[in-house]
């Protein structure tokens, strides 16, 4: 499973730990993913999609097929894991 959401595109940042000394070594910042099963009523199947809290609150605001149509044509849904 990649680390990017698939409504909004996040991925994971880099940046520094910055010690008391202030050193400094690399770190990543994840992004705070999950992975939820949708019912697409639209299309009459269960979904499961890979997406940050930020996508889930876009779910909850635009709706699933809304939100899918626009990461589609913005390109961030690459392919959606159909359930039987």
């Amino acid at each position: 499973m990649s680390k990017v959401c698939q409504i909004t595109g996040k991925k994971a940042m880099v940046g520094n730990n910055v010690s008391h000394s202030k050193r400094r070594t690399k770190r990543r910042f994840n992004v705070n993913l999950f992975s939820k099963k949708f019912y697409w009523v639209e299309q009459d199947m269960w979904i499961t999609l890979t997406l940050s809290a930020n996508g889930l609150r876009i779910i909850n605001k635009k709706g699933l097929d809304a939100a899918i149509k626009e990461a589609a044509a913005k390109g961030y849904l690459t392919q959606i894991k159909t359930i039987a």
